[in-house]
């Protein structure tokens, strides 16, 4: 399940013993609503291994801006606070697991 994160814990959230999957995403974008769901399957299938966490571009606009988020939904992989991956827009499910490799 994707945790909310807010701009205060966002620096801890990312430096987890595990990699992190961050969703930037906001309530009236179509397509962060059509990813959604996919982040929760994956989110689910790597629950031992994976953390996921989702940010809200309305409610934290200084960090949508501090990671250059320009488009929604964008996804960042982190591994030991440091950025793995990033990806911009609508991904199918098989194109996630694709990312996530990188920082397993």
């Amino acid at each position: 399940m994707a945790t909310e994160i807010k701009q205060e814990d966002f620096s801890t959230f990312v430096k987890q013993d595990k990699p992190v999957l961050v969703d930037f995403w906001a309530t009236w974008c179509g397509p962060c609503r059509m990813l959604s769901p996919i982040v929760e399957e994956v989110s689910e299938a790597h629950a031992d291994t994976l953390v996921v966490g989702k940010v809200n571009v309305d409610e934290c606009p200084e960090l949508a801006q501090q990671f250059g988020v320009m488009s929604i939904p964008t996804l960042i992989l982190f591994k030991d606070g440091e950025i793995v991956d990033k990806r911009i827009g609508y991904q199918p499910k098989d194109e996630l697991e694709e990312m996530l490799k990188q920082a397993f």
